[in-house]
């Protein structure tokens, strides 16, 4: 696969913004874009903190991201009289835009460098739990005085693992408000068989627009829009928020990525996925309720499947194994760095004691990756469940000082814990029973009926017993009462009893105890990969980019098509294949076409780019990322990448790995001649 182990090109990396590859770029493409062009881009990118990336694309606060992006909100404003998921939406004025429930964008103002008063919080000596405690505690200080003194959303950013750390300031917007959508046929087209392969149709975008005190936000960083898309060969950039990468984890880290936590995923992704199946076949209203979490699990099994093939991979292996032992050989020819060796077998030591530890954590305690706030653990699969043990730790936490809170309970991140808390999402009686009672039993099936703590948490009842006592009994669903319920003192929680917050309270101590002995092995590791980054930089310097972490990062490439089992796959596909594309399936789901779109057809110029693809470095969380010419305008927005770019996630390659993105020009053309929303795509090209 030609897989690059040691040398960085231009087009590989997910780049920090205050470090560009400049240098790369100048050699390559003769083009070194100024201070001026990346924070101009910098300010117009959007994080979605739901899950995705967007761009503001006008002065009066129009962000585009993707439909799949936005699917949270549509789920979230649609009933069953409005499926909006299905059958699109369209605010033709701004007074007909729906606000999201629960929505929050971040925009990053600045960055600064905390590196050595983060490090220097941990001294020589401590014990892991002591230096995770210092750490913590230092981060929390860094943040508070941040968001005290500027207003902003404050993290402090952990870096090349644990090698550096920077201070994120971002400016939050919380009033958004839904502007356009197409139907969710027009965005997946081609639904599961098509994710992650090309060619692809999809119009896969989603605009809101955002406000600042009741009135649209003025922007003044937002990218141009370039109605021609690009060209084939052309340089484009893409400003995004890739969420998770492992090109800098050790080989025996990875090892264990391959041979337990990926497959133990798939499995659970799996039974989801069928449990949700089933349940969507029995009505449409099912499958609307349903829809969103759906989409969600099947893109996950599939990424996580791709994912697994590549690490299976001998070649792919061999390439990884190979990188590790280039950097240990590197490693060993210094006399003042040898000692960073012995840091790969603490890494190695301190996996082992997690995979010990695992079960209880992953099922009782562990918080799925999320920005916004806390997502429920494996065996309680209820957002009941999860608003009631933030109301039990938001009272035990905010007793502690800030430094010593678990990180979502910090004064930093309460407006966005808040926000997720007082969400006036829909709950769904029925759908809450069917995810918990999965959720219980894949509880039961793992520990065994008998387990003490299984016995705890179903309390004599079968799991669709208790899931049914628990969602109907609870009153957490009232947001009056959760606002009510979370300003109490831990005192007088005490008082308060409710099924879901007394179930909280009972397995509180051995989830908050697996958490302490997950940690203790994280710190280790933590020391140990920052040992080894500052070998790495004593080796490479700061060239290099680190692993992504759902921050801003900048990637480049270039327009182009790639070859795979003998035959050219060109970069761009057009309406006139998609629907061609329909009339080989017969127009048969999930290859049909909607109404609109089969109504309107001679309307469009059928040789319109619809999708394209580039060999820009992305993964998952770039979605909705808006793709860039060198004149920082609007050509495009990623929404995917093809099954053979699943391998990013652990190294590099360009050879058929590619980024699929909508063409500007596509999106211009729908707007205009399927969607009656001239005035929107007239905003959108001022």
């Amino acid at each position: 696969m030609l897989l690059t182990a040691s040398t960085t090109f231009a087009d590989e990396g997910m780049w920090l913004f205050n470090n560009p590859p400049l240098k790369q770029l100048k050699e390559k493409y003769d083009f070194v874009p100024t201070p001026q062009w990346l924070e101009h881009l910098q300010k117009s990118s959007v994080r979605f903190n739901s899950g995705g990336s967007g761009s503001f694309i006008s002065a009066n606060g129009l962000v585009i991201t993707n439909h799949h992006v936005g699917l949270d909100t549509l789920q979230k404003i649609s009933s069953e009289q409005h499926n909006y998921v299905r059958d699109g939406f369209y605010a033709h004025t701004q007074k007909d835009e729906v606000k999201a429930t629960d929505l929050e964008l971040n925009v990053l103002m600045s960055i600064e460098d905390v590196t050595e008063r983060v490090k220097a919080a941990v001294q020589p000596g401590m014990s892991p739990a002591d230096a995770e405690k210092a750490r913590r505690n230092v981060i929390a200080q860094i943040e508070k005085e941040s968001t005290d003194k500027t207003g902003l959303r404050s993290d402090v950013v952990t870096l090349y693992q644990g090698g550096v750390y920077n201070l994120y300031r971002y400016k939050r917007y919380t009033d958004v408000r839904i502007v356009f959508a197409p139907e969710q046929q027009a965005a997946f087209y081609g639904g599961d068989p098509d994710n992650f392969e090309y060619p692809r149709f999809d119009l896969d975008i989603c605009i809101f627009r955002a406000y600042e005190n009741g009135q649209a936000a003025k922007i003044q960083d937002y990218l141009k829009w370039n109605a021609k898309g690009p060209a084939d060969g052309e340089l484009i950039f893409v400003s995004g928020h890739p969420g998770k990468t492992d090109r800098q984890l050790t080989v025996d880290e990875l090892a264990y990525t391959r041979d337990k936590d990926v497959p133990k995923l798939l499995r659970m992704f799996n039974r989801r996925e069928v449990l949700l199946s089933a349940w969507s076949a029995r009505s449409f209203e099912n499958a609307r309720r349903a829809r969103e979490e759906l989409f969600g699990i099947q893109n996950n099994r599939k990424r996580y499947d791709g994912y697994l093939a590549a690490l299976l991979d001998p070649e792919i292996w061999s390439a990884l194994q190979a990188r590790d032992q280039k950097l240990r050989d590197a490693i060993a020819r210094k006399t003042e760095l040898v000692d960073t060796l012995s840091a790969y077998d603490r890494i190695k030591q301190a996996q082992a004691e997690l995979e010990k530890n695992a079960p209880i954590y992953e099922y009782l305690e562990q918080e799925r990756p999320s920005v916004i706030g806390y997502r429920a653990p494996r065996a309680l699969q209820s957002d009941l469940f999860k608003y009631a043990r933030i109301i039990l730790r938001a009272a035990d936490e905010r007793a502690k000082p800030n430094g010593e809170r678990i990180p979502m309970f910090r004064d930093s991140r309460r407006e966005s814990l808040e926000l997720d808390l007082f969400s006036a999402q829909p709950i769904y009686y029925d759908y809450e029973i069917l995810r918990l009672t999965d959720s219980l039993t894949d509880f039961a099936e793992h520990f065994g009926a008998e387990n003490p703590l299984v016995a705890q948490v179903l309390a004599g009842k079968s799991p669709h017993a208790r899931a049914t006592e628990l969602v109907t009994g609870t009153k957490v669903k009232d947001v009056a009462l959760r606002k009510e319920w979370y300003g109490k003192s831990a005192a007088e929680l005490q008082s308060v009893h409710d099924p879901m917050l007394d179930l909280a309270r009972e397995i509180d101590a051995t989830a908050r105890d697996a958490r302490k002995a997950h940690d203790a092995q994280e710190e280790i590791k933590t020391q140990a990969y920052s040992q080894i980054a500052n070998a790495r930089f004593a080796i490479e310097g700061t060239s290099n980019y680190p692993d992504a972490t759902f921050t801003l990062r900048l990637s480049c490439g270039v327009v182009r098509g790639y070859d795979e089992d003998g035959r050219p796959v060109p970069p761009f596909t057009n309406f006139a294949g998609l629907y061609q594309r329909a009339a080989d399936h017969n127009d048969q789901p999930p290859f049909d076409l909607p109404k609109r779109w089969i109504e309107r057809k001679s309307k469009l110029d059928l040789n319109t780019p619809l999708n394209f693809v580039s060999d820009a470095d992305i993964i998952g969380g770039n979605s909705g990322s808006p793709v860039v010419n060198r004149n920082n305008e609007f050509v495009g927005i990623i929404f995917d990448g093809n099954i053979q770019s699943l391998v990013l996630d652990c190294i590099y390659t360009d050879k058929q790995a590619r980024a699929v993105s909508v063409d500007s020009a596509a999106i211009t053309e729908a707007l205009r001649k399927l969607y009656d929303a001239g005035a929107l795509a007239d905003e959108i090209e001022k």
